[in-house]
């Protein structure tokens, strides 16, 4: 039926099939453990960014809040220099951290624009409602005032934060 001269061939077709069947199979299995890991890694890296950018967008708007606000800089100031010199640094912590909105929510993000936009109207409206004689620590009161009777939207940013923060984890 068959030649002898094939058989040792046929019996080591027959003998290596299985063994090259079971390697595709570990091959193919590894490759897509592989993948799946490498999947795992950059979600996992994603969500380190995103955690980073909340923190520095936590830590801007702790810094926004006027309690914090009014022990920047020196008590021998004018009033209208105090404004000006919060109002620059409010502005360049802002620039600094304006790429972390490519890593938060774009509802996060305008929360937090708002914020700021918030804290500067503040600030303004303060200043305007001052008579010219006024002194730095008066204002630094009413400024302090105007905000505990208002709503308090930065705590409400940092709180929404904070959930966007729990979809993450």
């Amino acid at each position: 039926m068959f030649d002898s001269d094939y058989l040792p061939y046929a019996v080591a077709v027959i003998i290596a099939l299985p063994f090259l069947v079971f390697t595709k199979q570990f091959v193919n299995s590894f490759v897509r453990l592989k993948k799946q890991e490498i999947n795992f890694l950059a979600t996992k890296s994603n969500s380190e960014i995103k955690l980073q950018a909340l923190e520095r967008m936590t830590l801007f708007l702790e810094r926004l809040k006027p309690s914090n606000l009014v022990m920047k800089f020196d008590k021998g100031l004018q009033t209208h220099e105090f404004v000006f010199l919060t109002e620059k640094n409010i502005t360049e912590e802002f620039e600094y951290n304006a790429s972390q909105q490519l890593y938060i929510s774009k509802s996060s993000w305008q929360d937090i624009l708002t914020s700021k936009s918030n804290i500067m109207q503040l600030l303004h409206k303060t200043y305007e409602d001052m008579n010219e004689n006024s002194k730095l620590e008066d204002f630094k009161t009413i400024f302090l005032m105007n905000y505990v009777n208002s709503e308090d939207y930065i705590s409400d940013t940092i709180e929404n934060l904070r959930k966007e923060l729990n979809k993450i984890i």
